[in-house]
């Protein structure tokens, strides 16, 4: 599939079967899910541009290298919280944007209830980190919103993606990139992803 990467590493084979598991607990399910999570940013920040910088060590005089590109980071939430912590460990200064998107059981349509976003510029890389890209309707909201918004370099980072999320972002937005862990069977009648790890909120924030 043209436009997404599927992130492939022992680590996260192993722990994405530790929160797959429903027995898994709320303590071992957010240290696995961070993980996870570590390991698709540090995939997807590959990608940014550094400059040359010159610098004193304790004992000579160097040129290292220092991030040059702006990163915006916006978690759908609430279930992309448990994204936005792993990616604040490797860039704790980094913006942060918030649009909160809730799932009508019945429908499977989201509905947007919070919204909070810094000035986007065309030149920043945004990453829209979701753990889950079900039918790829709160993606596409989100995305939506940012293009409209100024974004044109875009990233949408998920744990567990399904065949029919990934067919709609590619659709209605093909200049998108897509980074995931696992991409599965089917979403059942329900849009759960099929075998998928439940409600991945739920299990993440113990509720």
């Amino acid at each position: 599939m043209k436009s997404i990467i599927v992130v492939n590493h022992p680590l996260i084979e192993h722990s994405l079967t530790v929160i797959r598991r429903k027995e898994t607990g709320t303590e071992e399910f957010r240290r696995h899910a961070g993980i996870v999570s570590k390991i698709l940013l540090v995939e997807v920040m590959k990608g940014l541009g550094t400059m040359s910088i010159r610098i004193e060590t304790p004992l000579a005089t160097m040129t290292g290298k220092k991030l040059k590109d702006d990163v915006v980071v916006v978690p759908v939430l609430r279930a992309g919280l448990a994204m936005l912590f792993a990616i604040q460990d490797f860039l704790p200064s980094v913006s942060v944007g918030f649009v909160g998107l809730e799932r009508d059981e019945k429908t499977a349509q989201a509905r947007e209830y919070y919204q909070k976003l810094p000035k986007i510029f065309a030149s920043h890389k945004v990453l829209v980190i979701d753990p889950m890209l079900a039918t790829g309707g709160s993606f596409d909201d989100t995305v939506t919103l940012l293009k409209a918004k100024g974004a044109k370099h875009i990233t949408i980072v998920s744990i567990v993606s399904a065949p029919e999320g990934i067919k709609h972002m590619q659709k209605r937005h093909p200049d998108v990139h897509i980074v995931t862990a696992a991409i599965d069977s089917h979403l059942n009648d329900r849009k759960f992803i099929v075998p998928g790890l439940g409600d991945f909120g739920d299990r993440y924030f113990g509720t």
